[in-house]
């Protein structure tokens, strides 16, 4: 049962078909959620779901939820429509911006009812200094919160942001709101492109229900290995 797997989202950012589906397949029995974002579905489109799906079922776990990352941010009609064109794969998970407005929430909510649209809030690539750059006003704690009320009040039944925010965010939108936190690093991790980071461990302990991890998993030399052992470490802090 998924319920039995670490709650992470492995991001399949492979640089090809072949490799994420090597990659799928290897961390499957870990995790609860496989990750497919843009730059793969771009290339590789639906196969790339379906190739994630197939590897899962090769690692032995025959349910997996897929997160179509693709952070949709048009205008309400257009949203709706990408929305609709990727109904038929079944996502667990699609991903909008929350800046787009509620309407736009609200247009992907409705074109797939059996899907947790989530809200993208704060990139965890901008810091401070990039969000007052974009005339997004801030502090960036202050401008995700307002972000996640308002996609959640039009239909989102799941917001994305960083650790530093997951505990504010928890407090103000209900409490069946799936959040969704990527940036996450083990202790002594590269942080890469990342600004706000956090620990798998403090992730959780802040209110965190899934963790998006790619880089620490999929860069080890052994993949499957990484992902049980960060599974791991988050059962063993609750």
């Amino acid at each position: 049962m998924i319920s039995k797997r670490g709650p992470i989202a492995v991001a399949l950012d492979a640089p090809d078909l072949r490799t994420l589906k090597q990659w799928a397949e290897a961390v499957a029995p870990a995790v609860s959620t496989l990750k497919v974002g843009l730059e793969v579905f771009c290339r590789d489109g639906e196969l790339a779901v379906i190739g994630a799906r197939e590897a899962a079922i090769a690692g032995g776990i025959n349910e997996i939820e897929i997160f179509l990352d693709l952070k949709l941010h048009d205008i309400p009609a257009t949203v709706a429509g990408a929305a609709r064109a990727v109904a038929h794969l079944e996502p667990a998970i699609l991903t909008v911006h929350a800046a787009g407005g509620a309407a736009m929430v609200e247009a992907a909510a409705l074109a797939l009812p059996k899907t947790r649209i989530a809200a993208v809030t704060i990139l965890t690539s901008l810091d401070e200094q990039a969000l007052a750059a974009i005339g997004m006003a801030g502090p960036s704690i202050d401008a995700a919160v307002r972000l996640a009320v308002l996609a959640t009040n039009a239909g989102a039944r799941a917001v994305v942001c960083s650790a530093r925010e997951v505990g504010a965010i928890r407090a103000a939108v209900a409490p069946d709101i799936t959040l969704i936190t990527p940036g996450v690093r083990p202790a002594g991790s590269s942080v890469d492109d990342q600004k706000r980071v956090a620990t798998p461990e403090q992730a959780i302990a802040d209110g965190a229900d899934l963790l998006v991890i790619g880089r620490p998993i999929t860069g080890a030399a052994d993949i499957a290995q990484a992902a049980r052992d960060i599974a791991f470490s988050i059962a063993g802090a609750n």
